[in-house]
């Protein structure tokens, strides 16, 4: 304790000088921290988004820069083709969308129409009715499915819409029915679209032959959903007579969940590229400074060693100085580390993607624990044996 009040009062009576040294400690431990914090929330954020994704459905779609894309175009014969000939396919549907106003009664409001179809690459709840049947695609029926979105707007009395009519444009449309709204976020809010209409009916009244967004494809087996994918790509440019130029892209959920990690895994080495040198920065400083202190405390060095203290006692004493020092930089870093951590996880991820993650207090505190004994033994280490190796005699003779 005598130790710890001694160090308390040399850095009280240098404030501003110890401030300086604990700049570059507070800003390495302050990223680190914060970059573990922003992990947990990204984490939870994509698992939010992707949520509601099945693992057993993949996209196709032609890439949008190639120089010949009108020829690579997708058209629902192209799905059809594949569904026949490559193995390990049990559906595929087309992905398109357009945007349109509905109406159901007087009340009208822009609406996404997109293809839908018994299956979906969605896992879907509904608040109301049920999914679309086989029959409704084989049939062409005017049915519809509602997001709790557009279902809110076109039917604001909360009264149950199954049977209902909602126009778009001239056509009509039954609702069978209304999906739940299963998150809150702003990226999970409408991930499909408004309407959705059986693929076939919506190729009758709205894509009349052309061209399509995507093609989704639906698997048996999920273990070889990658081997299957490659196939699909080479039936497609099978398709187009094998043209060197036609060029696809396949996207799944562990495409997208990769996608995400390897971003996030490049910003966390940045990251921890500039903890690392901020906090070897603030470690030659804290060391620079603790010579400083040595040197400047030579002749009181001398004097207690004349009036008894012992060589531990000395090395002691300046070692917790040091201690001290980088205690206080690292807990302010942690506090700066999970403030910030937390102000972007609670105003931005959380919003975007409506799932909230706990906050990894336990792995942020070790981590400023393990920063503030690394750094005290490396940097603070040599000042306080230096102390405690100087000569008495000569130390009472300094000036």
């Amino acid at each position: 304790m005598m130790y710890l009040e001694e160090a308390l009062r040399v850095l009280l009576e240098n404030k501003i000088r110890s401030l300086l040294t604990i700049t570059g400690l507070i800003i390495g431990v302050g990223a680190v921290i914060a970059i573990q914090v922003l992990g947990s929330g990204m984490s939870g954020a994509v698992e939010g988004v992707l949520g509601n994704f099945g693992d057993r459905s993949f996209f196709v779609q032609p890439n949008p820069r190639q120089g010949n894309f009108l020829k690579a175009a997708l058209h629902l014969r192209d799905l059809q083709t594949v569904k026949r000939t490559v193995p390990n396919i049990v559906d595929a549907q087309p992905f398109s969308l357009v945007r349109l106003v509905a109406h159901a009664r007087h009340v009208h409001s822009p609406a996404t129409v997109y293809t839908a179809s018994p299956q979906s690459f969605e896992t879907r709840l509904f608040q109301y009715g049920q999914n679309l049947m086989p029959s409704d695609v084989a049939q062409s029926r005017p049915a519809c499915i509602l997001s709790d979105k557009i279902y809110r707007r076109l039917f604001a009395d909360g009264r149950d819409p199954i049977g209902e009519s909602v126009h778009i444009g001239a056509r009509r449309y039954v609702v069978i029915g209304v999906l739940a709204a299963s998150r809150t976020g702003i990226l999970n809010a409408n991930q499909g679209g408004d309407i959705g209409l059986p693929y076939t009916t919506y190729e009758r009244d709205w894509l009349q032959g052309r061209s399509i967004l995507a093609g989704v494809f639906y698997v048996a087996d999920i273990g070889t959903i990658g081997e299957t994918e490659v196939a699909t790509v080479k039936e497609l440019r099978k398709i187009r007579k094998n043209a060197a130029d036609i060029q696809y892209f396949t996207i799944d959920r562990k495409t997208i969940t990769g996608f995400i990690s390897a971003l996030f895994t490049v910003l966390t080495l940045i990251v921890a590229l500039i903890g690392a040198v901020s906090l070897v920065v603030a470690g030659i400083g804290i060391m620079n400074i603790m010579l400083v202190s040595v040197t400047e405390r030579t002749r009181e060095i001398g004097i207690r060693k004349a009036i008894g203290a012992r060589h531990g006692q000395i090395l002691w004493q300046f070692f917790i100085e040091a201690l001290l020092l980088c205690g206080i930089g690292c807990g302010i870093g942690l506090a700066l580390g999970l403030g910030v951590g937390y102000a972007v996880n609670a105003l931005a991820l959380v919003k975007l993607s409506g799932t909230v993650s706990s906050i990894p207090w336990l792995q942020a505190t070790l981590i400023s624990t393990g920063f503030v004994i690394l750094v005290t033994i490396a940097f603070g280490t040599y000042p306080a044996y230096r102390a405690a190796r100087l000569d008495p005699i000569e130390a009472l003779r300094y000036e």
